[in-house]
């Protein structure tokens, strides 16, 4: 399963990230192009480690489950998935080019040593490697999203 800690997979998402514009269109769910890039950057400052959320009362239920079974199945996510409130982008324009910088000068972060280890809202505690799949795995949903 490709991680976000191999350079060959972040290189690929970066450059599919520079290919998006404003005027992409989804081809499912809510976000437009700006909010789905927001909405990944708040999403990688928790995943980093930079920002931690409070844990949603459905993921104390149903979170471990749902990790194990997004881990071991390496198909890719399903279209219009529910998401974290905290992670939800209101703001519907800005400037696309300084928030895509923005996140892949996050995505780029992941090549420094850190000790990865965070808590998820929804699965938990997480480690580096199980964070390495739900990075590369969230960040090629919202790419494909927008036919990138």
């Amino acid at each position: 399963m490709k991680t976000i800690f191999d350079k060959l997979t972040r290189d690929e998402l970066i450059n599919r990230i520079n290919m998006l514009n404003g005027d992409n269109n989804a081809e499912w769910g809510k976000m437009n192009a700006y909010q789905m890039v927001k909405h990944c950057a708040v999403y990688e400052d928790m995943m980093l480690g930079k920002k931690p959320f409070k844990r949603v009362f459905l993921g104390y239920i149903f979170g471990k489950m749902a990790l194990r079974s997004l881990i071991k199945d390496e198909s890719p996510l399903k279209k219009n998935m529910p998401t974290v409130p905290s992670f939800i982008i209101k703001e519907s324009t800005g400037d696309i080019a300084a928030a895509k910088k923005n996140w892949i000068d996050l995505i780029e972060q992941y090549s420094l040593p850190s000790n990865y280890e965070i808590t998820h809202p929804f699965f938990g505690k997480i480690t580096k490697e199980q964070i390495g799949y739900l990075v590369y795995k969230h960040t090629d949903h919202h790419l494909k999203q927008f036919s990138g």
